[in-house]
C-alpha cells in the first residue's frame, strides 16, 4: 500500500523540500508581506490521511493563532484563526479542513481579501476550505486569516446550561477534538500527522474561567469590556490538531505540588483533590521509566458528567470524567493512562487513524507500568487480566478484519476504530516483546523510541523500521520469535501471546462459580474484602460457552445479588456498569430504575453505548426502556456519545 511506503519514509528520513529556514524576510508577488519560516518540527513525506482534505505536501499549517469570543446565548465561538502557512515552491493554495463552520471571509496579514471556496460536503470529512495564495518562492511563511463562527451544533463543542453543572448557577463549555472534530471549531489541517503550534485569546463572561491545553499566560484574565474577560494561551510545542482544547466555566484550582494540580467546579474540588492526590507520584514514576515530561505543567480538569470519554490527554491539561471520583482512588489508573499519553500519543503520534494502536496500545502498556511502580505487581496484573478479559470477549463478536492493529477505515469514521483492539491488543503486543527480549532491553528501546521521534508523527511501517533497527538489529531468530507483522496485520492474537494470570483472582473465580453456576447464596461472597478490580472480575464472570443472548441467572439470584451487595446504591461507576450489564441482559425489572439514574447522570460513551446495546438486544421490553431513557438522556450527552447511540436507538 502507498500508505505503508509513505509511512516508512516519514519515519526514517527528513525531507528538506517543504520547509527550511530563511535568513531574511521575503515579499510575495503582489506585495504580500511574508516572514522567515522557523518550523517547530522537521518536514516529512506525509502519510496519506483519508480523513483529511489537507494536502500538506503542497502547503501546510505550522501555527494557529485563535482570537475567539464565546457567546453562551447563541452557543457559538466567533472571531478569527490566523494560520502560518509554508508551501513548496510554486504552490498557490492551501487546503484546510472545516465542518459546519460559517466562514465569513479570508484575508492576508494586511487585511486584503484572499480568494477561497468551500468544497463539496462529505458526511465524515466535512468540507475542504481552499484558500488561494501568492505563489510560494521558497520557505517563507504566509499568514492566512480566516474569519468565522462555529454553529450551535458544532460536534466538538458542548454547551451546558447551568442546570447541567454541579453548581447549577453558571453555564459551561468544553471541547473534544479527537478524532476529527477540531475542524468543527478551528479551520485548520485537521490531521494527526500535521503537527502545529497554537496560541489563543479567548473572550468569555468575566465570572467564568477559561482553560486550554496550553500555557496559561493570563491566569487572572484581562478586562475586555461589557462584563467580559480575555484569556491568553500559548502552546509552543507542535501538537496534532485534535489536542487543541478549551473549557470555560465556574471552575477552581487546587495544587498537588509545584507542577501538578486539578481544576473542577468549586463544589467538587475537595473530592477531586483527595481522589487524585497520587498524580505527582505518577509523573515521577513515568519520568523514571521513559524520560522527562516535556510539557511543563501536568494538570487535570474534572469535567461535568456529560464528558464522553474517561479522559482526554490534552497536553498540560488532561480532561477527565467525574466517574473516576470513586472515593477510594480505585479508578486512578485512568490518570496514569492519560499521563502516559504525554509520551505515547502527544509526543509521538499516530500519523493516521488507521494506526491509533500506536497511541493507545503503547499508552495502555505504559499506564500499567506506572500502576506497577506505584501500587505493585499484583495490582498491575489484575488490571492486565481485566483488560484481556474485555478484549477476548469483544474479539469474539467483532469482524475479524477489525481485530487487526492496522485497521482499514476506508469510508468509515475514525471512531469506528475505537474498540478495545488498539488498546488491549496493542498493549499485549508490547508485553510480548518485553517478555521475549527482557524488560531492561525493552525499556531501553522504548525510551529511545520516544526520544528519536519526539514531536513527530508515526506510522505502522515507521514503527517496524525503528524496532528492527534499534531492538532486533538483524537478529533473524528474534524477528521470527516476535511475529510483529502477525500482530499488526493479521486478525486475532498471534501464537506467541501468553495471557496474563493474577492469583488474586483465583478465590474470586471460585466464588463466582459457586454463586453463578452452583446457585450458592450471595452472602458467601467476600465482597467487602475485595478491591475494585476483584469486584469487577466477579461481575465479569460468565458461564463457559454461553450463547449470546442466553440467560444464566434466575430472578431470585439477581435479587439476592442486588440486595446482598447493595448494587442498586453502588457509587463506583465501573461496578454499576458491570452490574447493569448482567441485570438488563436478564430483563431484571428492579434494575431499570438504576439504569435510568445511571444513564441520565453521566455521558461516558464507554458505559452509555453498551448499556443501550444490551437493552436493545432484549426485544420489546428492552427497546421500550431504551427509547424512554434515551429521550431524557440525549440532551445531556456530548455529540460523540449521542451520535453513537443515535445509530442504534434513533434520534428521539
Amino acid at each position: 500500500m502507498t500508505l505503508k511506503l509513505v509511512g516508512q519514509v516519514s519515519a526514517l528520513a527528513l525531507a528538506a523540500a517543504l520547509v527550511s529556514s530563511l535568513g531574511a524576510c521575503a515579499t510575495a508577488p503582489g506585495g504580500s508581506e511574508m516572514t522567515a519560516a522557523t518550523p517547530a518540527t522537521p518536514a516529512f513525506a506525509y502519510a496519506n490521511d483519508i480523513h483529511s482534505n489537507a494536502r500538506p505536501a503542497e502547503a501546510r499549517v505550522g501555527h494557529v493563532a485563535l482570537d475567539l469570543t464565546a457567546d453562551f446565548a447563541t452557543k457559538t465561538l466567533s472571531g478569527s484563526a490566523t494560520l502560518d502557512v509554508t508551501g513548496r515552491v510554486g504552490a498557490t493554495q492551501v487546503v484546510l479542513d472545516t465542518k459546519n463552520l460559517d466562514i465569513r471571509g479570508v484575508r492576508d496579514a494586511q487585511g486584503r481579501p484572499l480568494r477561497f471556496e468551500l468544497g463539496a460536503a462529505d458526511a465524515i470529512k466535512g468540507q475542504a476550505l481552499i484558500v488561494h495564495l501568492p505563489a510560494f518562492a521558497g520557505a517563507e511563511v504566509q499568514k492566512v486569516v480566516v474569519d468565522y463562527s462555529t454553529r450551535p451544533d458544532a460536534a466538538a463543542l458542548q454547551w451546558l446550561s447551568p442546570q447541567q453543572t454541579a453548581g447549577g448557577q453558571k453555564p459551561y463549555l468544553f471541547s473534544q477534538g479527537q478524532a476529527i472534530l477540531t475542524r468543527t471549531w478551528v479551520p485548520t489541517q485537521d490531521s494527526p500527522g500535521i503537527r502545529q503550534t497554537y496560541s489563543a485569546r479567548i473572550v468569555a463572561p468575566a465570572d467564568l474561567t477559561v482553560v486550554m491545553s496550553a500555557e496559561h499566560l493570563t491566569p487572572q484574565g484581562e478586562a475586555a469590556g461589557n462584563g467580559r474577560k480575555a484569556w491568553r494561551f500559548d502552546m509552543d510545542h507542535p501538537i496534532p490538531p485534535y489536542l487543541m482544547a478549551v473549557a470555560i466555566g465556574d471552575i477552581a484550582f487546587a495544587a498537588f505540588d509545584g507542577r501538578t494540580g486539578v481544576w473542577t467546579e468549586p463544589s467538587r474540588l475537595e473530592a477531586a483533590r483527595a481522589e487524585l492526590q497520587s498524580t505527582p507520584r505518577m509523573v515521577d514514576a513515568a519520568e523514571a521509566l521513559y524520560g522527562p515530561y516535556r510539557w511543563g505543567r501536568y494538570d487535570l480538569l474534572v469535567l461535568p458528567p456529560s464528558f464522553p470519554f474517561g479522559g482526554m490527554e490534552n497536553p498540560r491539561l488532561t480532561f477527565a470524567t467525574p466517574t473516576i471520583i470513586a472515593g477510594d482512588q480505585s479508578l486512578v489508573s485512568l490518570v496514569a493512562h492519560e499521563l502516559a499519553h504525554s509520551w505515547s500519543g502527544n509526543l509521538v503520534t499516530n500519523a493516521t487513524w488507521s494506526d491509533i494502536w500506536l497511541n493507545e496500545g503503547t499508552t495502555v502498556y505504559f499506564e500499567n507500568r506506572i500502576m506497577e511502580s506505584l501500587y505493585g505487581r499484583d495490582r498491575a496484573l489484575q488490571e492486565q487480566v481485566l483488560g484481556w478479559g474485555e478484549l477476548s470477549a469483544e474479539m469474539a463478536v467483532t469482524d475479524p478484519n477489525d481485530t487487526k492493529l492496522h485497521i482499514d477505515l476506508t469510508g468509515r469514521d475514525p471512531d469506528d476504530g475505537l474498540s478495545g483492539v488498539p488498546y488491549e491488543k496493542g498493549a499485549a503486543m508490547l508485553r510480548t516483546i518485553e517478555r521475549i527480549v527482557g524488560r531492561e532491553r525493552f525499556d531501553g528501546w522504548l525510551r529511545g523510541y520516544f526520544d528519536r521521534h519526539a514531536f513527530q508523527p508515526m506510522t505502522d511501517v515507521g514503527f517496524l523500521a525503528d524496532i528492527r533497527e534499534n531492538l532486533i538489529k538483524g537478529d533473524a531468530a528474534l524477528e521470527a520469535q516476535l511475529q510483529l507483522e502477525n500482530w499488526i496485520y493479521e486478525p486475532g492474537m498471534p501464537s506467541n501471546w501468553v495471557p496474563p494470570v493474577s492469583h488474586a483472582f483465583e478465590a474470586v473465580d471460585q466464588q463466582a462459580k459457586a454463586f453463578f453456576a452452583d446457585k450458592g447464596p450471595a452472602s458467601a461472597i467476600d465482597w467487602k474484602s475485595w478491591n475494585t478490580q476483584q469486584r469487577q472480575r466477579f461481575l465479569a464472570w460468565r458461564p463457559e460457552g454461553l450463547a449470546q443472548g442466553a440467560d444464566w441467572l434466575t430472578t431470585a439470584q439477581l435479587a439476592d445479588l442486588e440486595k446482598t451487595l447493595n448494587l442498586a446504591n453502588e457509587g463506583n461507576a465501573e461496578l454499576t456498569f458491570a452490574w447493569l450489564q448482567i441485570a438488563l441482559a436478564h430483563r431484571y425489572e428492579p434494575a431499570v430504575a438504576t439504569a435510568d439514574r445511571f444513564l441520565t447522570s453521566q455521558g461516558r460513551r464507554k458505559f452509555v453505548l453498551p448499556l443501550f446495546q444490551t437493552l436493545w438486544a432484549e426485544g420489546d421490553w428492552g427497546r421500550a426502556n431504551a427509547a424512554r431513557i434515551y429521550a431524557k438522556a440525549r440532551p445531556l450527552y456530548h455529540p460523540v456519545t449521542s451520535g453513537s447511540v443515535d445509530q442504534l436507538v434513533g434520534r428521539p
